[in-house]
């Protein structure tokens, strides 16, 4: 896989390097290049040695300094769609004639670390998961709860029980987890909302 760059910033370490705009990055210190999370990640060395498709550059520069590439899209490639349809989705409430925008759910773990966005982890495979905890990247995570069979109910979808294991993954691996719950009276309000705060307050450090 490869990611073409639209444009290389003036004076960066990659306009040094002589790295063109219409280029594609593959990959960086022989490490594939996905998406912005990759790049960033593995751009923050101070000695690179960058792969595109049709030659190979080594740079040098300041530890975290921005490599000055800039690519079609900021994640560099599509948002995650949300994969549910929870029974309290303010999207699906929303009125006709808005801004296409507004109808979008995104469900995507990057968007959760870079933009502070909620995810219910039924986007997640143990890869995604995995990348989250070597790069320690803090998440915002939409629990509402711990009930597996509920948490099925209440999203409406298969997967939103079994993915609850990678919240106490995460957790264990030490990631800094911000949690919330969208509380609905007679669902999981009452023993099952104790239950719920119960099991989160064990994950704490």
């Amino acid at each position: 896989m490869s990611v073409r760059i639209t444009s290389v910033d003036k004076g960066s370490p990659a306009d040094k390097a002589r790295i063109k705009a219409g280029e594609s990055l593959v990959s960086i210190n022989g490490n594939a290049i996905h998406d912005i999370l990759d790049y960033q990640f593995y751009a923050s060395d101070k000695k690179l040695v960058i792969e595109l498709e049709d030659k190979t550059v080594k740079v040098r520069k300041g530890e975290y300094d921005d490599l000055g590439l800039n690519f079609e899209t900021y994640l560099m490639d599509c948002k995650q769609h949300c994969k549910n349809n929870c029974v309290f989705c303010f999207i699906n409430q929303l009125p006709k004639g808005m801004r296409e925008t507004l109808y979008f759910k995104d469900d995507d773990s990057r968007l959760s670390f870079l933009q502070g966005n909620y995810i219910t982890m039924t986007n997640l495979s143990d890869e995604d998961v995995d990348r989250i905890i070597k790069m320690k990247l803090p998440m915002n995570i939409s629990v509402h709860t711990t009930n597996p069979e509920l948490r099925v109910k209440l999203t409406k979808n298969p997967n939103a029980g079994k993915c609850l294991d990678y919240l106490y993954k995460m957790a264990a691996a030490g990631i800094e987890i911000n949690t919330q719950i969208v509380l609905c009276p007679g669902l999981n309000d009452g023993k099952e909302l104790e239950k719920t705060l119960t099991d989160l307050c064990m994950l704490y450090p």
